[in-house]
């Protein structure tokens, strides 16, 4: 099989119209990034994708992270790739000059992200970590911690972990019990457990910065009572050289169904009762500041699942074009490509229709993110931070449970040969099956967004969505049949789900609350591939095939896929049926 190939015709259009649906093109601030300098990232981006990170990938799988002697080995080639991505200054992409960093937007770091991500999902994993965590010190570190830790985590001289999970407090970080003890010259004294930290510990970088959640001794219960402390593994000198080992022990790796090159790690804090850590901003407003690295960790997960969605229409496609099996269904003895079986092409356009859906949404999330912290607009600005609220849960949850559909949908085109290890497809599979889990589960993105994203503020910012997609609908004019199913979807979702929300019935709400999410994320995608129909449209006489293709991808999923939302919504009208009765413990 061929190795990933980034797919820069669609990824530069969809990146142009988000720019263009957004506005944010307009802004004078943006002035510098035109066109060509974003396509030559892009293209720069794809370059080292496809030539050095995705030859890695099968070998990361096969070989993946050794544990010896208290030490993480990362898999062959993994270092010499590491180096390569820190000298291009591919850590700092989006984060700030002063520091190091490129300073460019959001709108084009996505885009590049989805890239790595496709080519070696399991190598590139702290990046994101990399990118929140120093998003947390500029928002709240010291002049002094600015100073001491961005240069050398956005360089990738160290790198960052996101310590939050605990043996008996998994999501439930309020039931977290690291302690951090107040000690006179300022520093904290740690002592805990942590499981389950991505690149916790690994031999690419000289230094690695955990972040970790931990109570102090006089903190309230819950997670009212969380404060977050940069722990690193070794010492920072007055200087900023390294000093000597710090108490932080990696205890064991585990071993995962994927994702077998990204070292997941136990790691033991103050066994010796010498492990010191630096309080970032105030005592007991710890889960405050890690919130920003939760949400840059779930938009980065919602980007993981389009990009295992563009590796598997990849892989599948090409199978599906060189294997040959049967005869035309039409008629006829000469044997075909499979691709031209009814029921293959269904399979291949339900992975490329939710791939485009998805990445779609992803980039106008980017381009919302960065106009809303470059508008003067205050409204507006309130206005597209409600927006990437809302969106955040609905794209984290939606685009990783089809990125698991979209991984079994490819080996499915392989049949026999995607269920052998040799072909490599099934890695996309047991890669994508924990994107549903880290960063908080579907469970827990629903809930997120019908309790504080829906019923908060009695479903405002979700009307507001509702509206603008129908007014987008209007745009499809000459598709008369895929308006009238996006305009009914919308009618539906807002006739329902907010009465539903504000019904106060706490068993459906929670019982259905994945049902609303993937209706919603249902919607977004129908939305999405409209809007790009609609561009289509309007350019077809400049390259009939490509933009004809993108109208038939509309066509497909607004008769194959849209349609579930009636069936989420009747589900959940009534969500709660068995589960109220059903008794476990029998």
């Amino acid at each position: 099989m061929s190795l990933y190939q980034a797919p820069l015709k669609d990824i530069q259009l969809l990146v142009e119209n988000a720019l263009t649906t957004t506005g944010l093109d307009e802004l004078p601030t943006m002035a510098d990034f035109d066109t060509e300098l974003v396509n030559a990232v892009l293209e720069e981006a794809g370059k080292f994708a496809a030539g050095e990170l995705a030859p890695l990938n099968r070998m990361g799988d096969i070989q993946g992270c050794r544990f010896e002697d208290g030490k993480v080995m990362t898999p062959d080639g993994w270092k010499n790739a590491y180096r390569q991505f820190c000298d291009a200054g591919w850590m700092g992409l989006a984060l700030p000059a002063e520091f190091g960093g490129q300073s460019l937007p959001r709108f084009i770091a996505q885009p590049v992200n989805e890239m790595w991500l496709s080519a070696n999902l399991a190598f590139i994993m702290f990046h994101a970590l990399t990118q929140g965590g120093s998003e947390i010190l500029m928002h709240f570190g010291s002049d002094e911690q600015k100073a001491r830790y961005l240069e050398p985590l956005i360089s990738g001289r160290w790198t960052l972990a996101m310590s939050l999970t605990e043996p008996n407090a998994g999501s439930d970080l309020g039931a977290l019990t690291t302690r951090a003890v107040k000690q006179d010259d300022g520093r904290y004294l740690i002592k805990g457990q942590k499981i389950y930290i991505t690149y916790g510990d690994h031999d690419l970088a000289d230094n690695i910065v955990h972040l970790v959640l931990a109570r102090t001794p006089d903190a309230p219960a819950g997670s009212r009572g969380i404060s977050l402390f940069l722990v690193p593994k070794y010492r920072i000198r007055e200087d900023g050289t390294l000093g000597e080992a710090n108490d932080v022990r990696c205890t064991g790796i585990e071993h995962k169904t994927g994702l077998h090159g990204s070292p997941t790690c136990s790691i033991s804090y103050g066994d010796k009762d010498t492990c010191y850590g630096e309080l970032i901003g105030d005592e007991n407003r710890g889960l405050a500041a890690m919130f920003i690295l939760m949400n840059e960790a779930r938009l980065s997960c919602g980007i993981q699942g389009v990009a295992l969605g563009e590796a598997a229409y990849q892989q599948a496609l090409e199978y599906a074009l060189e294997r040959t099996q049967g005869t035309d269904y039409r008629g006829g003895r000469e044997r075909v490509a499979i691709a031209q079986h009814p029921d293959v092409a269904r399979m291949l356009l339900s992975i490329r229709s939710e791939v485009m859906g998805l990445r779609s949404l992803s980039y106008l999330i980017a381009a919302q993110i960065d106009k809303a912290e470059h508008t003067p607009d205050a409204d507006e600005r309130k206005r597209l931070q409600d927006r990437v609220a809302l969106l955040t849960p609905v794209f984290k949850a939606y685009a990783t449970e089809r990125a698991n559909l979209m991984a079994g949908t490819g080996i499915q085109v392989f049949g026999g040969m995607g269920f052998v290890e040799e072909t490599g497809v099934a890695q996309l599979m047991r890669d994508a099956r924990v994107t549903t889990i880290y960063e908080g589960t579907t469970g827990i993105q629903a809930r997120d967004l019908v309790f504080r994203k829906i019923q908060l503020d009695e479903g405002v910012a979700l009307k507001a969505l509702l509206d603008e997609i129908d007014a987008d609908a209007n745009r499809l004019e000459d598709l008369p049949q895929a308006t009238d199913t996006l305009r009914q979807a919308t009618g539906a979702l807002r006739d329902q789900i907010v009465p539903m929300v504000s019904s106060g019935n706490l068993l459906r709400l929670n019982a259905g609350a994945v049902l609303l999410l993937e209706a919603l994320g249902t919607l977004c995608c129908a939305w999405q591939l409209g809007n790009l129909a609609a561009l289509a449209l309007s350019r077809r006489d400049q390259d009939p095939v490509y933009y004809g293709n993108l109208i038939a991808l509309a066509e497909y999923y607004f008769a194959h896929s849209l349609p579930a939302i009636q069936a989420r919504l009747l589900s959940f009208e009534q969500a709660e049926a068995g589960i109220a009765n059903y008794r476990f413990d029998d």
